[in-house]
């Protein structure tokens, strides 16, 4: 799946994904700052270029966090995918996704980020369990979460977001899981 050459991850017929660089760090601020795209992330603030800047320092190049840009078939950007609290000694990281470019929303780009990120996470990084995070009113990001193999924990939290109190929902998938789906 992995293509030595260009680094990127192929899945599907409609994305593939690229790890993330230094040189993103523009287009990435700007997508994660969009409002569309910041009412659904528990975490509201405003992004900056030195706090991506940081997170690349302190998260990405110590290995705590695996970025990707998701790229259409045409090559065109649209969004970013992560596995962030990465534990290698317990295999688990939490994945996190955003499509920044609003009218690449609702075509299935998601669902198959989702299952790119996760032959990612089980064959490269040798994970055993990824889980999430989502705000339960997100109905399109928990059924895209579901068509990728993901399922519901049963637990929930409150969080107090820019729009006030809200509920956060969890989901995961194991290896066992993600191996019984895929086509491996």
């Amino acid at each position: 799946m992995m293509d030595a050459g260009r680094n990127d991850i192929y899945m599907g017929q409609k994305i593939h994904l690229r790890l993330m660089t230094d040189a993103d760090t523009k287009k990435i601020v700007a997508w994660r700052n969009k409002d569309f795209v910041r009412r659904n992330f528990i975490y509201q603030e405003l992004f900056t270029e030195e706090g991506h800047r940081d997170w690349i320092e302190n998260q990405v190049k110590p290995g705590h966090v695996v970025q990707f840009v998701i790229c259409l078939e045409d090559g065109r950007e649209i969004g970013s995918v992560y596995f962030r609290d990465i534990d290698r000694e317990t295999g688990t990281a939490e994945y996190g996704i955003f499509i920044g470019e609003e009218d690449a929303l609702g075509h299935g780009y998601g669902t198959q980020t989702a299952k790119a990120a996760l032959v990612y996470a089980f064959t490269k990084m040798h994970l055993e369990r990824v889980f999430l995070r989502f705000l339960s009113d997100n109905i399109s990001a928990w059924k895209s979460y579901e068509h990728a193999g993901f399922r519901l924990t049963g637990r929930e939290e409150s969080v107090t977001t820019m729009q006030g109190e809200r509920r956060v929902r969890f989901m995961e998938i194991d290896r066992a899981s993600w191996e019984d789906m895929a086509d491996i």
